[in-house]
């Protein structure tokens, strides 16, 4: 548990691009954080993040430690692109501080499993936003989930046509390795439990705008033996989904479904039931939320690093069967993920968390 002062928490962000300005923006809108310092490589992009967000008093830098000691920063907040993930929040955690990481966690599952045994290591909290939790209408599909008995099979439909540019259209694998980790995450969450193996496909239609693969179709078992299909695409015009997807839950006691937008609804024992919504934060709002209220109660949030695994498991596995042709095995990816990750790690300390939670994977397993 982070010692924390009664008034807002201090917050130096690391990244002032296009998500780091929806942060920005979060941060300035909680009663709880104040953000003291913005570090980008580019000054330029961090002063004129600011000026557009029309706030003042903020120290902006490109180190994260000298920005972090000269604001006298609480926590850091990361808003990098996935490859900085790991040396920005390992960076952080040595220095003492607390990180809420943008996701994914890290490109790899084995660069995930280093920063989470740092955090380990250096006693400090990271948790990765998975803010599609936070959503109230996925909440309440988890409560109906709930009520519907011993689940055979859950199915998530997403269709977009967003035209990006940049980075996104030159990705090998778009969809699954940028998008698909939201839907993945919600589905454990909705699901309560996690993934065990997984059948993948990728492909590009003839009028995609995207370098690589921009649409697939994954089939997961889950444990307990209930199956998990995902659909989606994202060069799909007309008729677009939310961004939540389209979800169906069938159980033995009825079905539940969410059209990604507002409430759920369920047919349980042949009665409709309705879910009302909470009025708990969504979104990034929320994973800020979730971040403090873990780090004042000392309570493990969903999302830390360590329990994200699972969700980052399941892209690097979806997309090794897509690339094979062959149903992959969730544990399989978890050990060749510790076998590259104690190649890589040079801290001794670190290492020996990685090996400890290698051999408990092992007698799991």
């Amino acid at each position: 548990m982070t010692e924390l002062g009664d008034g807002p928490v201090r917050v130096v962000q690391v990244g002032a691009g296009e998500m780091g300005r929806a942060w920005i923006a979060a941060l300035a809108a909680s009663d709880e954080a104040e953000l003291v310092g913005l570090v980008d490589l580019d000054v330029t992009v961090a002063h004129e993040a600011l000026a557009d967000a029309e706030i003042e008093d903020v120290h902006v830098g490109t180190s994260l430690t000298e920005v972090a000691h000269a604001t006298g920063a609480d926590v850091v907040v990361n808003v990098t692109v996935p490859i900085a993930h790991l040396p920005v929040n390992v960076e952080a955690l040595a220095a003492g501080y607390p990180v809420l990481c943008e996701k994914p966690a890290a490109p790899t599952v084995s660069d995930a499993l280093r920063q989470a045994a740092a955090a380990e290591v250096h006693g400090r909290l990271l948790m990765i936003s998975q803010s599609r939790r936070c959503v109230g209408g996925l909440r309440a599909l988890r409560d109906q989930t709930r009520r519907l008995g011993d689940i055979g099979a859950a199915a998530t439909e997403f269709f977009r046509a967003p035209h990006f540019g940049g980075f996104r259209e030159e990705m090998e694998h778009a969809l699954l390795v940028d998008m698909a980790i939201h839907h993945f995450d919600a589905a454990r969450f909705v699901l309560e439990r996690d993934p065990v193996a997984v059948y993948a496909e990728e492909y590009n239609p003839s009028w995609s705008w995207y370098r690589g693969d921009a649409n697939a179709t994954a089939i997961f078992e889950f444990e307990g033996g209930a199956r998990y299909t995902y659909s989606g695409s994202w060069c799909a015009p007309g008729r677009e989904t939310s961004w939540n997807g389209r979800w169906r839950v069938s159980g033995a006691d009825g079905a539940a479904e969410w059209d990604g937008d507002g409430a759920p609804s369920a047919e349980i024992r042949g009665l409709a039931a309705e879910q009302e919504l909470d009025t708990a934060p969504e979104d990034i709002d929320g994973a800020l939320a979730d971040f403090l209220a873990a780090l004042r109660t000392g309570e493990r949030p969903e999302t830390d690093a360590r329990a994200n695994i699972a969700s980052l498991a399941m892209v690097e596995a979806a997309v090794r069967s897509a690339s094979t042709g062959r149903r992959v095995r969730l544990d399989a990816v978890l050990q060749d993920a510790y076998a590259t990750a104690l190649v890589d790690e040079q801290d001794g300390a670190v290492r020996a968390v990685l090996e400890s939670w290698r051999a408990e994977a092992d007698a799991e397993g």
